[in-house]
């Protein structure tokens, strides 16, 4: 929302970021590892390039911008640094401008549902161990996934994140700061999606108990 009120030529984000954004706008959209630092990167690497409003922001809140920004006539200058007041003040003039609710603007995206959670106290060696299992072979990863569905697509931006034959995405990704193995799912409705990350999840422990 906040990118289509600016008026963003570029949006950077992580790869955990909803899949959906790439059509939310006329904007190009550039992918990172999670972390702040990574978007100002990303940011720098987009400048650099030539690009122009350039923004950016993870999905757990603020929103940082690259470039100046005109907002209603005022030139704002870049704030390379997460910030909450933007989005918030994007997404309520834009209700004052539709003269809608915010749950209507925000359904008019027409989002992928999304889901996230995570397997606590688990061992770091385990989860480099199973990462660099699902690495080793398109094989291995499609054997893992087989029981859940086909993979079509992968990326390994940040952890694993894959596209299932069906549109469904599955993210398998270790804490970077906590003995932790988190899992982010996307899929057609909240059912679907809360049924993947139950799926994910337990996949991970079956796999870690077969050791």
């Amino acid at each position: 929302v906040a990118a289509n009120f600016l008026g963003a030529g570029t949006v950077v984000t992580p790869v955990t970021s909803n899949s959906g954004i790439e059509a939310a706008g006329s904007f190009a959209v550039r992918r990172t590892r999670v972390g702040s630092p990574f978007v100002i990167s990303g940011m720098e690497e987009a400048v650099a390039a030539g690009g122009d409003h350039v923004m950016g922001f993870e999905a757990n809140g603020g929103l940082l911008t690259g470039t100046p920004f005109d907002i209603n006539g005022r030139n704002v200058r870049a704030l390379p640094t997460r910030d909450c007041f933007v989005p918030m003040l994007a997404i309520l003039s834009l209700a004052a401008i539709r003269r809608e609710p915010l749950s209507a603007i925000a359904a008019s995206y027409r989002l992928p549902f999304a889901a996230a959670d995570r397997l606590e106290n688990f061992p770091v060696e385990t989860s480099a161990a199973l990462m660099a299992h699902l690495r080793a072979s398109d094989e291995n990863l499609s054997a893992f996934l087989r029981p859940i569905g086909d993979v079509a697509a992968k990326s390994d931006i940040d952890g694993l994140r894959v596209t299932l034959s069906d549109g469904g995405i599955i993210h398998f990704r270790p804490s970077g700061n906590a003995p932790e193995m988190r899992c982010y799912v996307e899929s057609k409705s909240e059912t679907a999606a809360l049924d993947l990350l139950k799926a994910g999840l337990n996949r991970i422990k079956e796999w870690a108990s077969a050791r």
